[in-house]
C-alpha cells in the first residue's frame, strides 16, 4: 500500500505550535542586548565627547572642560545638556583629572590642545574599557582595559 507523499494535518499543526510557542519566547524577552556592545557604545561616545571637546578648545582659543560624575553615571562639555550612561555600567574617573564638585571630575583641553590628561574606566563584570587622554597631545584613545 502505497502512501502520498505529504504532511499531515496533525504534523503541520505541530510545526506551527512549535513555532508559535518560540517565538512567543523571543518576543517576551525584548531585543537582543549585549553588556559589551553597551559598554563599547558608551565608551565611543565619551570618547566622541572629549575629542570635540578639544577641538572646541582649539578653535575656540580657551580652555574647555569635561565634567565627568561616576556616581551620577553623566558627563557633560562646558555648557552644554549632560550625557548619561546607562546605570548598570561601572564608571571610574583616574587621575589626573582634576577634581570638581562632589564626586565630579574634569578634565580639561588648553588652547594649544593639551590636556589637564586623565583615564576613565568603564564596565560591567570583567568586561572594561579605557577611555584615555594624554596631558601633553590631549590625544583621546579607547582601549580594552586589563
Amino acid at each position: 500500500m502505497r502512501r502520498d507523499a505529504g504532511f499531515t494535518l496533525i504534523e503541520v499543526l505541530v510545526v506551527l505550535a512549535i513555532v508559535a510557542v518560540v517565538l512567543g519566547v523571543l518576543i517576551g524577552r525584548g531585543p537582543a542586548r549585549s553588556r559589551g556592545l553597551e559598554i563599547r557604545a558608551a565608551a565611543g561616545a565619551l570618547a566622541q565627547n572629549l575629542r570635540a571637546a578639544r577641538a572646541q578648545a582649539i578653535a575656540g582659543d580657551h580652555d574647555v572642560s569635561v565634567a565627568i560624575d561616576p556616581l551620577r553615571h553623566v558627563f557633560a562639555t562646558d555648557g552644554a545638556p549632560p550625557r548619561l550612561v546607562d546605570p548598570g555600567i561601572d564608571m571610574a574617573v583616574l587621575p589626573p583629572a582634576l577634581p570638581g564638585p562632589g564626586a565630579v571630575r574634569l578634565i580639561r583641553f588648553s588652547a594649544d590642545g593639551s590636556s589637564t590628561g586623565g583615564s576613565v574606566v568603564l564596565g560591567s563584570g570583567r568586561r572594561r574599557i579605557d577611555v584615555s587622554v594624554e596631558w601633553l597631545t590631549g590625544k583621546v584613545s579607547v582601549a580594552d582595559a586589563h
